[in-house]
């Protein structure tokens, strides 16, 4: 595939689908989830080289993947609004958000914290469109899977620093061991006792693989696990 196609951004892919399906099965699964993953998926690939063109300006790479998913993603989006009209609300909350990231791709700096903070939050905020699809009405219960959502993912951005960019860094490594703890204490004051298994877990996963040797593609991997580990017990307790 020509580049600009397919993201290579590994991770967006568990924040892609984790809070919609979080979202769908606290409510309920209805015909109508599969066109709205459809086309946050698209979505999704229109966005990737949309900020590869505004940090590159290269518009003969990126144009045509834009193209592309755009048009694949229009009648899509129309075909949503007019079956679910009020689906509108939800659209603005996005847009700040999508802004930070064009900020941020702009100046060169899609690594910076803020930036990954900000499509951390954008990612998780499917949940609530996919939770209102399928009828959901407590909105309690949604919301604490949105801070799920964001705990989870915001703790994977650390973890993952401490791997790649700031592996030989133990300031870093210190606040993301700290920023682990206080994931639980926030959990055991909202979540149900269950879902401290899970971080438990991702607090060794913190504190020892940084300390190995372990390589990217291998700790890509296993990080598949940990994100079904931490999806299925959320849905099997909320």
């Amino acid at each position: 595939m020509k580049k600009g196609y397919i993201p290579n951004q590994h991770g967006a892919w568990a924040m892609l689908l984790i809070p919609f399906l979080f979202g769908m099965f606290a409510a309920k699964p209805v015909l109508l989830h599969g066109v709205l993953f459809l086309g946050w998926l698209l979505v999704y690939l229109f966005s990737f080289p949309f900020l590869q063109w505004v940090r590159t300006k290269k518009l003969q790479v990126y144009g045509k993947p834009m193209l592309f998913y755009g048009v694949l993603l229009i009648p899509v989006a129309v075909s949503l609004l007019v079956m679910a009209p009020e689906l509108w609300k939800w659209i603005p909350m996005f847009f700040p958000l999508f802004a930070v990231n064009c900020y941020y791709a702009k100046r060169k700096r899609e690594r910076a914290f803020a930036n990954d903070l900000a499509a951390v939050i954008q990612f998780s905020l499917i949940l609530f469109v996919s939770y209102h699809i399928g009828g959901g009405d407590n909105w309690r219960m949604a919301a604490e899977l949105f801070i799920l959502s964001i705990l989870y993912f915001t703790g994977t951005i650390f973890y993952v620093k401490t791997i790649i960019r700031e592996k030989n860094n133990a300031v870093f490594f210190r606040f993301s061991i700290g920023y682990h703890l206080a994931s639980l204490v926030i959990a055991a004051l909202l979540f149900p006792p269950g879902i401290l298994i899970p971080l438990l877990i991702l607090l060794v996963r913190a504190i020892w693989i940084p300390k190995t040797k372990t390589t990217v593609k291998q700790s890509g991997m296993m990080e598949i696990a940990f994100s079904v580990l931490v999806a299925g017990t959320a849905l099997a307790l909320f």
